[in-house]
Order: C-alpha cells, then structure tokens, then sequence
C-alpha cells in the first residue's frame, strides 16, 4: 500500500528569468574572466597596487566594465585569488581523472598550477587581506582536497615517495612558480616547467635519498602564514 506520507517527484529548477535574477550574459562572463586574468598577469610582474587602468588595457575591456565588475582594489584581488585557486582545484580533479596514473596525474597538475601563477597568490595574501573570508575558505578546502586525493593516489600506487607532505608540494610549487622580483628577472619564467620536473623526479619511488626533517602539512603552512 503506498504511503499517505510519499513524498512528491521534486519540481524541475525554475528558470532565472522566472525568479527575477537574470542570467549573465555570456559577453559579461567573457570579460570577467579576461579582467581576472589580465590582473593576475600584471600582479605577477608589479604587484597587487598595479594601476587599474593597465588591467583594463590588458584585458581588452574599458575601465567603465572593469569598475562594475570591480569597484575597488581588494575585491579585483580577492577575485583574481579566488579565480586562481578555483583553476587550480579544477586542474587536480581533471588531471587525476584523466591521466594513466597517479604519477602522469601529479605532473600535469603541478604544471598547470605553474602556468595559473599559484606562486604570485602569496604576495597578496597581506594584512588587509580577509583570509578568513567564507568563500576563500570554501575555496582553499575545495582545493587542500583536491590536493590531498591527488598525492595520495600517487602514494597508495606506490609511485610516489611516502616521506612527503601535501605542505612539501605546495611549498616547491610556490617557490619555483614565483618570477624573482624586478621586471628584469621575469625571464626565468622560461625555466619554471624545466626545475619543476627536476622537483617531480625528486618525488619518484622508491626514494633515493632520506629528507632531513619531517613531512610538511597542510597545518604546517597555516601556522606559517595566518
């Protein structure tokens, strides 16, 4: 007998344009992420007090569209981290579940996450950064995950070295990923992919060598940086 109690198929979702929220336009969603990462580019080589007007002249956009997407400095830079963590979590889950083991998988994300400028992230974390914000902290837990699943599956493999914390990898990753200060040493970017596999041949088992020290944490790198 079926019960009185059932509970009914759930409706399907409601379209925007019934809620009265309208859906971005797919131009506005364009030039977002052209401004995002033009910001990211130009904080990279001049820091995050780079002028606003050379965002929007890298981003192809005027500063009218900048201003409404952005309306001040610390929201374009709290959206530049957020967009590059979100690329680099996207790039963990993708590569794990798309390369022919744990150890290709590991590559190409710490390679992807070179090219997203995860290392440049650090100079903007300062004092009137809100590191406590609710979406960074969805954000970096998405990613801290994506991480962990990532070196793990390398590990339980057996193809990666099990001396080594997930804070180990992300520490190489920024420190290599990062151009040395002044315009005049951006050119080392050339060599960041070549001394980020030297790093990842490091990781390999069996281990080839004892590391003085213990593994790195992910609390490690918190009690570091907050």
């Amino acid at each position: 007998m079926k019960s009185s109690t059932s509970t009914a198929p759930a409706a399907p979702p409601t379209p925007a344009s019934a809620t009265g929220v309208p859906r971005p336009r797919a131009d506005a969603v364009r030039n977002r992420e052209r401004i995002l990462a033009a910001a990211r580019e130009l904080f990279v080589e001049s820091g995050s007090a780079a002028p606003f007007d050379e965002v929007a002249r890298r981003a192809g956009v005027g500063n009218a569209t900048l201003y409404r997407h952005f309306p001040d400095r610390p929201t374009l830079v709290h959206h530049v981290v957020l967009f590059t963590m979100g690329r680099v979590t996207a790039s963990a889950e993708a590569s794990l579940a798309e390369e022919p083991d744990a150890f290709a998988a590991l590559c190409r994300f710490t390679h992807a996450a070179a090219d997203e400028r995860i290392g440049a992230l650090c100079p903007m974390l300062g004092d009137d950064f809100d590191g406590e914000h609710p979406e960074l902290l969805a954000v970096r837990t998405a990613l801290e995950a994506a991480v962990v699943t990532l070196l793990a599956a390398g590990q339980d493999a057996g193809l990666v070295r099990t001396d080594i914390g997930v804070g180990d990898l992300m520490v190489a990753l920024s420190q290599l990923s990062r151009p040395l200060p002044g315009v005049a040493c951006l050119d080392t970017d050339r060599f960041a992919h070549r001394h980020l596999q030297l790093f990842l041949d490091g990781l390999r088992a069996p281990a080839r060598s004892e590391l003085p020290g213990s593994a790195a944490t992910l609390d490690d790198l918190r009690q570091k940086t907050m």
